[in-house]
């Protein structure tokens, strides 16, 4: 989970939640995945995150004539190559639990309309596209606008923007939050829209990336279950995610701009991912990020060659050297910094500061372990060289 905070850039990063889900937060009633989908993602293709590495294809039982023949000169042939695994997708019923996770009552007949795919007598189902629509029209009536970004974000990403469930959760330090479904629609609608956006952008990049990659890309950045909602009296959290679900504080202090939304999607869906590559961070980055920790501590002069972002906590140090984040929201940022950089390159913008890679060593290796798991490998990022723009000092400290 990203910090809640108030900075002046409106970039600032909420404090984790206890570590009670896949990611920073618990996840709610009812809600340890999309309508009932398992953890572990389903294998995809592309931009997808599929489940674990490979071994290589076997080759054909029958084996010995063709070993003679191979020691006769004959020259066999490969094996064919696995079948792509399908992309990820929700389902129409899971749909449908996203959109309606407490007043289907009160939706029934629109429901069933949907699930026949017409508004009158019964006949058979409608194809699964074309009822998720139906059920998003239904969501979203009473507000045109929302109802067709809630359309184009399906249509383009096959994320489903619906609610959350209420319940209490427990925060921490700032004791028990009361969370209640709402959905971004009129004065709220910008929330939507700029979870779309972020989600287009995202797919660009992606794909970008995986023409350049020299192997898979296994990042999951499409079907996600999006559920708003609101924090009564509180602005806290901005979002958590778990299950290949993000849920969104349409009251959370970091929403305050496009570019912070779509940076806190980013987090939270490299949280997922993390979880789905079987706590890859805690595996691959812990030896890093322990060696920083026990050299620095919380010096914020010596951690700041190593932090991928400049937020601080109020009173603290940096957001991912904060005690009690742990080596997974160092991942988090971390993959946000890449995010950063590789967007800019393939925009054709220039780095405000000196790209991460070019600074310590430590920051070179974590940079290109993340980038081989999830990215295939690829970096737009130039080639570290002198005189690169120096690191810019660290922001101050903020109401978290």
């Amino acid at each position: 989970m990203r910090p809640n905070a108030t900075l002046p850039l409106l970039a600032a990063l909420t404090l984790a939640l206890p570590a009670l889900g896949v990611a920073c937060a618990p996840s709610s009633p009812g809600n340890a995945a999309p309508a009932g989908e398992p953890a572990a993602p389903p294998a995809a293709v592309a931009a997808g995150a599929p489940p674990g590495p490979r071994g290589p294809v076997p080759a054909s039982a029958a084996s010995t004539g063709a070993a003679a023949a191979s020691a006769r000169g004959a020259q066999v042939s490969a094996p064919s190559p696995a079948a792509p695994e399908p992309a990820p997708s929700i389902s129409a019923d899971e749909a449908e639990a996203i959109l309606f996770p407490e007043d289907v009552a009160a939706h029934q007949a629109g429901i069933d309309a949907c699930r026949r795919g017409d508004a009158g007598a019964a006949g058979p189902p409608s194809p699964e596209h074309e009822r998720v629509r139906c059920l998003l029209a239904l969501r979203y009536q009473g507000d045109a606008q929302a109802a067709a970004s809630a359309t184009a974000l399906f249509d383009g990403n096959g994320s489903v923007a619906g609610l959350e469930r209420e319940h209490q959760m427990d925060g921490g330090y700032r004791g028990i939050l009361h969370l209640v479904p709402e959905l971004p629609v009129r004065a709220e609608r910008r929330h939507l829209e700029w979870t779309a956006a972020a989600m287009a952008d995202v797919d660009a990049l992606v794909a970008d990336l995986a023409a350049a990659a020299s192997s898979p890309v296994r990042y999951r950045h499409r079907a996600i279950a999006l559920r708003y909602f609101r924090s009564v009296r509180a602005r806290t959290p901005s979002a958590y995610a778990t299950g290949w679900t993000v849920a969104y504080n349409l009251a959370g202090s970091l929403h305050r701009s496009a570019d912070a939304v779509r940076e806190t999607l980013f987090h939270e869906i490299f949280h997922l991912n993390d979880s789905a590559h079987g706590a890859w961070s805690q595996a691959a980055l812990s030896p890093i990020f322990d060696g920083i920790v026990a050299r620095c501590g919380t010096r914020i002069s010596c951690l700041t060659p190593y932090a991928p972002n400049e937020t601080l906590v109020k009173g603290g140090t940096y957001y991912a050297f904060q005690p009690g984040n742990g080596v997974g929201e160092y991942a988090a940022e971390l993959a946000i910094r890449y995010y950063r950089e590789q967007r800019a390159a393939l925009r054709g913008e220039r780095l405000g500061k000196a790209p991460f890679k070019c600074g310590p060593p430590e920051n070179a290796r974590a940079w290109s372990l993340l980038a081989a798991e999830f990215f295939g490998g690829a970096d737009r990022v130039a080639p570290c060289h002198e005189g690169a723009p120096s690191s810019p000092r660290p922001r101050p400290g903020a109401d978290r």
